[in-house]
């Protein structure tokens, strides 16, 4: 496949900002693939993400990023992400006792789908070792406890550094994430739960959702911040249930919703397609 390059970035809106980026790859003789924009009117803020081929690229590859911070950032005020489609990016797995995130994580992983690399899965409990063992993916575990945490995390991060980890994904990770590692990796840990919070909290909240005769169940997917489950949205979805439906329906439900919501997060992560600011996102198509 041809190597791309993909730019991420925002700013304040002005006049011009497209035309001078897109002059800047077509003039280096790039050849743009892909292009899309969007203004937040309310805050005044642009955003877009652009692509372009490197094979008749006049500005090194090691030097662009020089080039745009010197040219064009500075000038506009810019926050901006630079990556290129020969770097995969490198995804842990945090998983607790739940396979079925883990599980088509790694199907998806195993069949080709996703430009990534998984070099390690961490856990609280051994219960999905033999998972991580069947595709082939070292286990580590880490037991934590309230006394443990704080030196048991240590280790994870340098685990997480030692195999140069760009992302994590949380598949049914049973632990708040410190803020250590959060300010580790800001809008680089992806978390996945339902969405009946907060009107249906507790271990149960599908048998209360039953309870309750609710008509819809979802699945949220998003970044991880120090507010727990309030990060920024990168997915989500709903499914309809009937009065048919037993406890025990929901929960497969909602487990196959679960799946298919943290998979679409982590395949628009991985292809660059998020770009978060505050606490929302844009999601380019």
């Amino acid at each position: 496949m041809m190597k791309t390059a993909k730019l991420l970035l925002h700013c304040p809106d002005k006049p011009g900002i497209l035309a001078e980026v897109t002059d800047f790859i077509t003039v280096n003789k790039g050849n743009i693939i892909y292009l899309d924009q969007y203004v937040d009117h309310v805050e005044n803020i642009f955003f877009m993400r652009i692509e372009w081929e490197l094979e008749n690229f006049l500005v090194p590859q090691e030097k662009i990023e020089d080039y745009f911070e010197t040219l064009y950032a500075q000038k506009y005020g810019m926050n901006f992400r630079l990556y290129f489609s020969d770097a995969k990016p490198r995804m842990a797995i945090f998983v607790s006792k739940m396979s079925h995130c883990l599980f088509d994580l790694l199907a998806r992983y195993t069949a080709g789908e996703w430009n990534v690399e998984i070099p390690l899965i961490i856990s609280n409990h051994p219960d999905l070792q033999h998972v991580a063992e069947r595709f082939g993916i070292p286990f580590h575990l880490f037991p934590i406890t309230k006394e443990t945490k704080e030196e048991q995390e240590k280790k994870e991060m340098e685990l997480l550094a030692k195999h140069k980890v760009n992302f994590i994904v949380l598949a049914r990770y049973m632990q708040v994430i410190s803020e250590k590692m959060i300010d580790a990796y800001p809008n680089r840990i992806i978390n996945i739960h339902h969405s009946f919070l907060p009107a249906f909290v507790g271990a149960k909240p599908y048998h209360a959702a039953f309870e309750r005769g609710v008509k819809i169940i979802g699945a949220t997917s998003h970044y991880v911040t120090t507010e727990l489950d309030a990060g920024p949205i990168i997915e989500q979805d709903v499914v309809r249930i009937t009065h048919k439906d037993t406890v025990q329906d929901l929960v497969n439900k909602g487990k196959d919703l679960e799946k298919i919501v943290l998979s679409r997060a982590v395949q628009k992560h991985i292809e660059r397609k998020v770009l978060a600011y505050k606490n929302k996102t844009v999601i380019f198509n």
